[in-house]
């Protein structure tokens, strides 16, 4: 799969580690480049969707972005790159069809609530 940052600072973070651990420290630093591998060694987000991770969208201020988990309560976000992301005749998402993601944070969007 194709993947893009948000940011300059977040794709210098995934390329390196040292960069990385410094930031998020080691545990957290790790399961960065874990998911970000998972989604690199997929064609589509459908192929990571059963993965460890919990690879979810999300609801409500967050509809049109996906999740997966880091350390609780931290996760990496991101949005597809086709726009509009396919959906089927329910207008349930097609993830089989999304073959590139956008890194758009690190976060533990729970305590925005």
């Amino acid at each position: 799969m194709d993947i893009t940052f948000a940011d300059k600072k977040l794709e210098e973070l995934a390329n390196n580690d040292r960069k990385r651990r410094r930031e998020f420290g080691k545990l957290r630093a790790d399961k960065i480049k874990a998911r970000l591998t998972q989604l690199m060694s997929a064609a589509n987000l459908e192929e990571v969707r059963d993965l460890p991770g919990n690879f979810h969208e999300l609801t409500n201020r967050r509809r049109g972005q996906w999740a997966c988990d880091l350390d609780q309560p931290y996760r990496l976000v991101f949005i597809p790159h086709e726009v509009p992301v396919p959906t089927n005749e329910h207008g349930q998402r097609v993830w089989m069809e999304i073959t590139g993601i956008e890194v758009k944070e690190i976060v533990n969007y729970h305590k925005e609530k």
